[in-house]
């Protein structure tokens, strides 16, 4: 048997790809899991009315983390149930994997919004997962109010799955108060077509639609990631642009004011109410804000949606919002030997459409085709992830088999640690029987239809 171990935190793609390769070089990987199940944003952030993609990624992890190397731990966040210098210095495994992701959301900027989370405003993340299990039976995450008119700061491609979510929930709403129930499935194929067939407009249900704010013009949305080194790239990626939020707003009735950014909020009675915006421009590619343009846009909601960066772990370097690397494929961490970052950790980019990693970018053909095949855009960023740790682990690989692997009685201890923590999450050691027990009811489910796209 090889006796290399190797710890792994975070189950989700990049860990479980990472666990995979080891397992494909016969090395065993414990991969410590945060939460209950190793998903991550396909469970939490990639929008649920991608059922039947989320339900096929799911099934690669698990797939993945079935595998007789791979010791699967429950409930062991890095930096509570588990200690990051505990696990460096003592626990004896060869080398150490940081694939915990991209979770926290890149603050607004504004003094002393952050008083105002949860009192009409929210994060892209925790929004996300409350718009993804509310429908649970006992769901504990809390309620959220959602509003006509809610401003939504951001851009990119996960901005416009807020305000899909957005638009279809206050749709759904107000088609219920007159009689006609629809459900999610129906208004992700086009709310503009349901109310078509209805005779209805959102005017006539008395709804304004949410509104995006972007900083910079439509054309500058961070919506296709080709390259743009020549005036031809440029003028390709900037038709592209407009094309995919033009498709977007055609489908889900959403507004965009362009060229405006918050630099103040409105609060009412210990509630945000509101935000100041400020015009801009760009010239020569370089924004700047317009003076004497601040106006105020009163909202019962905003929801932040400009990236994702990740947590801060103690003991672990940051460079800015990123772990800090030494560079090179390898991503070792600085200051250490034998830790290494893999995944969002690396890149801070946090939003599945958005994490493309050291490796290919996009195509072309995929960015103009998001709303048209937003399966096969999703699912090449999934692929395009595990090509870049796949790269990584094997060159990493390598590099285990230079170092010491810890010795038998170094072995039986890491293995009674990680007992201990699978005994206190209740995790009995059967992967698949936990992830079948554990996982959530489906919308789908509960609306006794087969999952959808």
């Amino acid at each position: 048997m090889n006796p290399h171990v190797v710890a792994i935190f975070g189950g989700a793609v990049s860990g479980a790809e990472a666990s995979h390769q080891l397992s494909q070089r016969g090395i065993r990987s414990v991969v410590f899991e945060q939460n209950t199940l190793p998903y991550g944003k396909i469970e939490d952030g990639l929008p649920k009315w991608h059922a039947k993609l989320r339900d096929k990624e799911e099934a690669n992890i698990d797939h993945k983390l079935s595998d007789p190397h791979v010791t699967f731990v429950p409930l062991a966040k890095l930096g509570q149930s588990v200690d990051f210098q505990d696990v460096v210095k003592n626990w004896g495994f060869s080398a150490i994997f940081l694939a915990t992701g991209a979770w926290r959301d890149r603050p607004l900027g504004i003094e002393g919004i952050e008083d105002y989370v949860g009192k009409g405003l929210y994060y892209q993340n925790p929004f996300m997962h409350w718009y993804n299990h509310f429908h649970e039976p006992g769901y504990m995450g809390g309620g959220l109010e959602l509003a006509d008119g809610t401003l939504v700061i951001g851009g990119g491609l996960a901005s416009i799955d807020i305000c899909k979510a957005l638009m279809m929930e206050t749709v759904q709403a107000a088609l219920a108060k007159r009689g006609i129930h629809t459900n999610m499935f129906d208004l992700e194929r086009g709310i503009g077509k349901v109310l078509e067939a209805h005779g209805l407009s959102l005017a006539d249900l008395g709804l304004r639609g949410c509104t995006l704010v972007y900083r910079r013009r439509v054309k500058d949305m961070p919506l296709f990631p080709g390259e743009t080194d020549t005036p031809e790239k440029l003028a390709k990626a900037e038709t592209v642009r407009e094309k995919v939020l033009l498709n977007a707003q055609s489908k889900f009735l959403f507004n965009v004011l362009p060229c405006h950014v918050p630099v103040d909020k409105i609060v009412e009675d210990g509630r945000l109410v509101g935000l100041v915006l400020r015009e801009t421009k760009v010239e020569d590619g370089r924004l700047t804000e317009v003076a004497g343009s601040d106006r105020e846009y009163r909202t019962a909601l905003v929801v932040s949606s400009i990236g994702s960066v990740p947590e801060p772990l103690p003991g672990v370097p940051m460079k800015g919002h990123v772990f800090e690397v030494e560079g090179g494929q390898c991503c070792r961490l600085k200051g250490f030997e034998n830790v290494f970052a893999v995944g969002n950790a690396v890149t801070g980019r946090g939003n599945i459409k958005e994490s493309v990693e050291h490796g290919k970018t996009i195509s072309e053909s995929i960015a103009e085709g998001y709303l048209n095949n937003p399966e096969g855009s999703v699912n090449e960023q999934f692929r395009e992830k595990e090509d870049s740790v796949s790269a990584n682990v094997a060159a990493l690989a390598e590099r285990i088999g230079r170092m010491k692997p810890p010795t038998p009685t170094q072995q039986q201890l890491i293995f009674e640690r990680v007992k201990s923590l699978q005994d206190a999450a209740g995790y009995a050691g059967d992967y698949k029987t936990w992830a079948d027990a554990k996982r959530p009811v489906r919308l789908e489910q509960l609306l006794g239809m087969e999952a959808h796209g």
